[in-house]
């Protein structure tokens, strides 16, 4: 029989993959592998925050990464800066200034390897109800906006002669990434959150066909990931997150050796 530590980080870390690989696709297609590091590192200042004005941790990074996002599209409209120099720029300020805060807080602990490499076996079933409510919310406002996402990824400046509300949907997509990366920090961690979106996507991408069969192919890489890095960690006693990650890339290894579909 499964204990129920097990059996919570288990269910935990499948809700989290399988909203992860659908939206890792799109971080894939549109290249904001660097913009989830951004997200990332932010949420370390969120739960410095959250911590300093004693409210929930997930919530205060929620609101800290949306904050991002949007002051994010905001700098990017204005064009005055490549975006791979102000995403370095906002990355290092907030990881920087979430490090400060972090220290200022010294009569608090804080569990900085679990923040850093994420705490998946401590999960509980306030967790569950979290991950799989916004994870929910997540996937059906991807489900409704698809079409719009795919035409404006593939042709931003067509989508927008069309008609197509492009800056919209490119703050909407900051955004359900910021809720993922929230979500993801205590499966596998600040420092390990853009494998988990990206690497299963990268992965699917090489045998897909079309944009539907690479972010069903994601979810389901990133579920066997979780699966193997947990049995990894249950077996060997080794870090949760790290072996997730590990196991995802094994999986992308191990695809490499296939024959790609065309």
């Amino acid at each position: 029989m499964i204990p129920d530590f097990l059996l919570y980080a288990l269910l935990s870390g499948v809700g989290v993959a399988l909203v992860a690989g659908p939206l890792g696709a799109f971080v894939v297609w549109r290249r904001m592998a660097y913009f989830g590091d951004t997200l990332a590192h932010a949420s370390l200042l969120g739960v410095a925050l959250g911590v300093m004005l004693e409210v929930h941790p997930l919530l205060a990074v929620i609101v800290t990464s949306l904050i991002l996002a949007g002051v994010l599209v905001g700098l990017q409209n204005e064009k005055w800066l490549a975006n791979d120099t102000l995403l370095g720029i906002l990355s290092h300020s907030t990881l920087a200034l979430g490090l400060v805060c972090a220290g200022l807080l010294a009569h608090t602990r804080i569990d900085l390897w679990g923040l850093l490499f994420g705490d998946l076996l401590t999960a509980n079933a306030t967790d569950l109800l979290i991950i799989y409510g916004i994870g929910g919310l997540v996937l059906l406002t991807l489900w409704r906006f698809w079409q719009p996402l795919i035409f404006a990824t593939l042709d931003e400046t067509l989508a927008q002669v069309e008609g197509v509300p492009v800056v919209r949907l490119r703050l909407l997509l900051m955004a359900l990434v910021a809720l993922v990366v929230a979500l993801a920090m205590k499966v596998v961690g600040v420092l390990l959150i853009t494998a988990l979106l990206i690497i299963p996507a990268a992965t699917s991408r090489r045998f897909s066909r079309s944009p539907e069969t690479m972010a069903v192919g994601a979810a389901l890489i990133g579920t066997v990931a979780v699966i193997a890095g947990l049995v990894l960690s249950y077996t060997l006693d080794t870090p949760a997150g790290p072996s997730i990650v590990l196991s995802a890339s094994l999986c992308f290894a191990l695809s490499l050796l296939l024959p790609r579909r065309d």
